[in-house]
């Protein structure tokens, strides 16, 4: 929460720490490779989360796409093939059954002769070889399609991926990519953050450090002017579990020392606060 913005003409309540704003940025990288077609992005846009912004030409993934469809239902053709060369030897199995049966009453008459019987034998086990041999057939084409569908879900997944999708509520800092550039996996194109809320690292002495403790309020300050300073209400959110040197560029309220400890305070942001901006805090007492 903010609070309302105040200064002063001395410095006699020092500060407790010091140190910089800070945000969680996010660099959105393409998915996919291929020429920009689209980039509705410029620096200090805010865009919402999920918000489409642009794509990658995604030509070659719709041909390959078609081309592989026109080979699945090729191979589906081939499939509906042999269901008919399957349905053509069982009828014909059929039909020596039939016979089978004739013959062998034939046969108990004295009217017909074993070698006939016998040659409808070999004929039925012949057709049942040829229907098992058609039925394996069928097994490979059926690892095609699966194949072949296996490939189709992964174009769509990749011309799916060319869309340009922001992921995070916020502000673009800084973008890397424009129109009708040529794009590749992984390449980055801008980077995002969200400024509603900013993070100032501050660093703390071993002796400071039993006084602070996450969920504390904290009187966070900037400066207003050369002489005065604005207050805003900090929440720490995170407080290093190890030591540190000093960073050069921080001070803090006593003599330097060689260890500090760095403390994360929340701050809402009211437009005022940017990255890297110096601030400081006062400690409450409870």
């Amino acid at each position: 929460m903010v609070v309302a913005g105040s200064s002063c003409s001395d410095r006699s309540d020092k500060p407790d720490a010091y140190g910089s704003f800070e945000t969680t940025e996010v660099t959105v990288s393409s998915l996919a490779n291929g020429k920009i077609m689209l980039f509705n992005v410029e620096e200090g846009q805010l865009l919402d989360s999920n918000q489409f912004i642009g794509y990658v030409d995604t030509t070659d993934l719709h041909l390959k796409k078609m081309q592989t469809m026109e080979q699945k239902s090729a191979t589906g053709s081939r499939q509906d093939d042999l269901a008919s060369q399957v349905a053509v030897q069982e009828q014909s199995r059929e039909n020596l059954l039939v016979e089978k049966n004739r013959v062998v009453k034939l046969l108990r008459d004295g009217a017909a002769t074993q070698k006939q019987l016998d040659d409808i034998n070999s004929g039925i086990s012949l057709i049942d070889k040829q229907i098992t041999s058609i039925k394996t057939q069928f097994r490979g084409i059926s690892d095609q399609l699966g194949s072949a569908d296996q490939q189709i879900a992964q174009v769509r997944e990749s011309i799916k991926n060319a869309r340009i999708i922001n992921p995070v509520k916020g502000t673009v800092l800084t973008k890397f990519a424009e129109n009708n550039e040529v794009t590749t996996f992984g390449k980055p194109l801008y980077k995002i953050a969200d400024l509603r809320e900013m993070l100032l690292r501050v660093y703390v002495s071993g002796a400071q450090l039993p006084h602070i403790k996450i969920g504390d309020k904290v009187e966070v300050r900037i400066d207003k002017d050369e002489k005065g300073y604005s207050k805003m209400e900090g929440v720490v959110s995170w407080i290093s579990q190890t030591a540190e040197f000093t960073p050069k560029t921080i001070q803090t309220k006593e003599e330097r020392v060689n260890l500090v400890y760095a403390v994360k305070v929340r701050v809402m942001n009211d437009g005022s606060l940017k990255i890297g901006m110096p601030g400081e805090i006062k400690l409450i007492s409870n």
